[in-house]
């Protein structure tokens, strides 16, 4: 005997406990505060995603996607410069969007440390190419750039949250590009 069809839109409630997660972060967001702002039952919420836990890595895995396909989409640009440039600006918009809450769920939730060494990684490897390609100097030690710019980008979302606009953040985007290397 196959169940009852769910009564409500899967992704809409996926899209709903991103935000919910996003806003409060994992430990504020109540199963009770989930359920209302997803519009669905506790047992529908349960029966589509499992337990708390389970809907926060499903919802963190979709902001992340997210958020990665924006990050490619910068760091594909001709230099290292250009990328991280629009990578900043692009960040500081979002953060500040007043269709999302403020800041970022990535560079904020402690249970998300992986990812944010997913973003270290992407950055640290786009810059070991413009080491390559001769728009970063040799001697640039890009772990360590790619170290400082998560730093930026967690700044820049605390920043956010406590309600900086989207001058200030940009500002904190701007002041990182002024000690970003030059071109050798």
């Amino acid at each position: 005997m196959a169940g009852r069809p769910r009564s409500f839109d899967r992704e809409a409630a996926l899209a709903a406990a991103v935000e919910q997660f996003w806003r409060e972060g994992y430990e504020e967001t109540s199963v009770a505060t989930l359920t209302a702002a997803m519009g669905v039952s506790p047992p529908s919420l349960y029966a589509a995603f499992g337990d708390k836990h389970r809907l926060f890595e499903e919802a963190s895995a979709t902001y992340f996607r997210r958020t990665c396909e924006a990050l490619d989409q910068s760091l594909h640009l001709p230099t290292a410069r250009e990328a991280v440039a629009r990578m900043l600006e692009d960040t500081a918009r979002a953060h500040t969007d007043t269709a999302t809450p403020p800041g970022c769920l990535m560079l904020t939730e402690p249970r998300l440390t992986a990812q944010r060494e997913e973003v270290h990684r992407r950055l640290r490897d786009r810059l070991d190419r413009g080491v390559q390609d001769g728009d970063l100097p040799a001697g640039t030690r890009t772990d360590q750039l790619a170290s400082f710019l998560v730093a930026v980008l967690r700044g820049m979302s605390g920043c956010a949250r406590d309600g900086g606009t989207t001058e200030e953040v940009l500002a904190i985007a701007h002041a990182a590009m002024a000690a970003f290397p030059s071109a050798p």
